[in-house]
């Protein structure tokens, strides 16, 4: 399976290489995260490997999502292990704050394993994949590059307009795809092939070369790119 682990944006740095030159940097922190679950095809119809990162508070984390990490006394687990069904291990860990899953065999992994940066130690080059900052409703100049109306010539209190969408009489409907306002950002952002940099075990970080798509405090996955 690919490697893959989950993480949080902290910021922006530069660095030098051993020629003095400057590399701009995406410092991430990576882990450590906790196997909570192995999917299998035979159980789920999937093969995946589930993990989780951060500590939720368990004052905010519902009975639900303790459970999922602990055992917890329930009527339900009592009568199913009274019919002699088996119980999925558990990770007995804290409640994470991030849980997402990796698609593929687990391999050697085991549940409540501890996967740290060190993962990335032999890796050359991740996919991150994080959400973009939202910026709410915009218009096509904002959203799209649209250079907007002219200044003269009639134009009177539509300067930022994106102008005339329709078609005439046929087909008299304007086509799907066409660029107009709205929701600007808010989406799920796929960085690929991005060249890591340094990877520091000891504080669990990450540093890997541009841009990562995100705010500050973001929730990333991060992955081995399939691109050669």
């Amino acid at each position: 399976m690919a490697i893959g682990l989950l993480g949080r944006k902290v910021g922006m740095t530069q660095v030098f290489d051993e020629s003095g030159k400057v590399i701009p940097v995406t410092v991430l922190q990576a882990g450590p995260c906790h196997v909570l679950q192995i999917r299998t095809q035979e159980r789920d119809g999937y093969e995946a490997l589930q993990v989780g990162f951060g500590v939720k508070p368990r004052r905010l984390a519902s009975r639900a999502q303790r459970g999922h990490v602990a055992r917890l006394d329930s009527k339900r687990s009592k009568r199913l292990s009274g019919a002699g069904v088996e119980l999925l291990p558990k990770a007995d860990c804290e409640p994470p704050s991030f849980v997402r899953e990796f698609r593929g065999p687990a391999g050697d992994h085991t549940v409540g394993q501890e996967l740290k940066v060190a993962l990335f130690a032999e890796i050359k080059s991740v996919d991150i994949v994080g959400v973009s900052k939202g910026r709410g409703t915009a218009g096509v100049m904002k959203r799209h590059g649209f250079s907007g109306q002219r200044a003269t010539h009639g134009v009177k209190k539509v300067h930022r307009h994106a102008g005339s969408t329709g078609c005439n009489t046929f087909p008299a409907r304007v086509f799907k795809g066409r660029r107009m306002a709205g929701r600007m950002g808010n989406a799920q952002i796929t960085a690929r092939n991005l060249k890591v940099v340094r990877v520091d075990s000891d504080r669990d970080l990450l540093l890997v070369r541009g841009a990562v798509p995100g705010p500050i405090g973001g929730y990333v996955l991060i992955k081995q790119t399939n691109i050669m």
